[in-house]
């Protein structure tokens, strides 16, 4: 048979309480408390302390893992108790309400343990990724991945324990086999009461693991430009260009038609139209173009032309094509080149600009 987990503490409770027979009989029980706590304080900081010396040796140093003390002390100091009790208090009034209180706790923080471990586990897999590939699309498709899968599991965790806990209650034991015969015909009603819930539960994980629309990924919805800033069970928030946050169901990105710009890379193209009378010095206009572009970070050199795609009212239209490595550098580039070209034609060729009292096609 294979020992406890708790062997070990419990072997020296026992060990203390040995040595503690020659104390008065009113003080052991406070003695093997003090002396039980004091060893799953030590434990908690020289556990977390040689994690973070391994983390810090295979170059995960940033990986914080102080969070896990708390939970490794209340799961050590919990089992100490639950022994300490048994051995001294087993005959006391209040010994089942005590043993039954230790018991939550100890449930509640081997939870809580395991919930910071899995989270620790994430960061090293996001860290890894991240030192391997980089920043990018690989390490979005992960972390998108990773993160539900973490509450996925939680929920879980958190669902395995409460029932945990309900189960050491006789009465609760007792219902179990109605619970169980009614199954059937609760199971149609919670379907029915949850099933918009359930929907976008579904629509998460199928978001996570299709790879239709990841963390960071710059997204059209609803007539609105942003990046997805997270990505839960149940809903995706957006962070739009003006700072707002737009909150949409999962079942949105799994039934309603969206533009994501970075699906595959985060290159995009996009254009300038100037409304310019038939004057318009287009030879000038290109080769300023090409200066401007080839002076800017924000053009990635891919794209690079100016056409005259249209002429209606004695005004012509200039189109100039261009691209950028990302929706936010085509816009600074757009807005850059715009104003440069503009500002430039105003002072070296006014003649060319159409007056707005007499433009009949305003669009710029």
């Amino acid at each position: 048979m294979l020992p406890s987990p708790s062997a070990p503490i419990d072997d020296t409770v026992d060990e203390v309480i040995e040595v503690s027979r020659f104390l008065p009989e009113s003080l052991q029980f406070l003695v093997v408390i003090a002396v039980g706590l004091t060893i799953a304080a030590i434990l908690a900081f020289v556990i977390s302390g040689l994690t973070h010396r391994i983390f810090q040796r295979t170059g995960l140093g940033e990986i914080n893992v102080k969070g896990a003390r708390i939970p490794i002390f209340g799961t050590f100091a919990s089992i100490i108790l639950k022994t300490s009790i048994l051995a001294f208090q087993r005959e006391a009034a209040g010994y089942k309400f005590w043993q039954f209180a230790l018991l939550i706790c100890l449930v509640f923080f081997l939870t809580w343990l395991i919930i910071v471990l899995v989270k620790i586990v994430e960061e090293v897999v996001l860290a890894r990724i991240r030192s391997r590939f980089g920043p990018g699309r690989r390490l979005a498709k992960v972390q998108t991945q990773v993160g539900l899968l973490r509450r996925v599991l939680i929920a879980v965790l958190c669902i395995i324990a409460v029932a945990a806990v309900l189960l050491t209650i006789e009465q609760v034991r007792a219902l179990g086999a109605g619970i169980l015969a009614s199954a059937g015909l609760a199971s149609v009603v919670v379907g029915l009461a949850v099933q918009s819930s359930l929907a976008n539960v579904f629509a998460g994980l199928q978001i996570a693991f299709t790879d239709s629309v990841r963390v960071d990924d710059i997204v059209v919805v609803e007539a609105e430009r942003g990046t997805v800033e997270e990505i839960t069970l149940t809903y995706v928030v957006v962070l739009l260009i003006d700072g707002r946050r737009m909150i949409l169901p999962s079942t949105y990105f799994t039934t309603t038609p969206f533009e994501n710009w970075s699906r595959r890379s985060t290159e995009i193209d996009g254009n300038i139209t100037l409304q310019l009378k038939l004057n318009a010095p287009i030879d000038y206009l290109r080769t300023r173009t090409t200066e401007l572009l080839e002076s800017s970070d924000w053009w990635d050199g891919r794209t690079n032309s100016l056409l005259v795609t249209d002429t209606y009212g004695g005004l012509q239209t200039v189109t100039i094509y261009l691209s950028s490595r990302d929706p936010g550098d085509l816009w600074n580039l757009r807005n850059m080149l715009r104003e440069k070209l503009l500002s430039e034609l105003v002072q070296g060729y006014p003649e060319c600009l159409p007056d707005p009292r007499t433009m009949q096609n305003p669009n710029m």
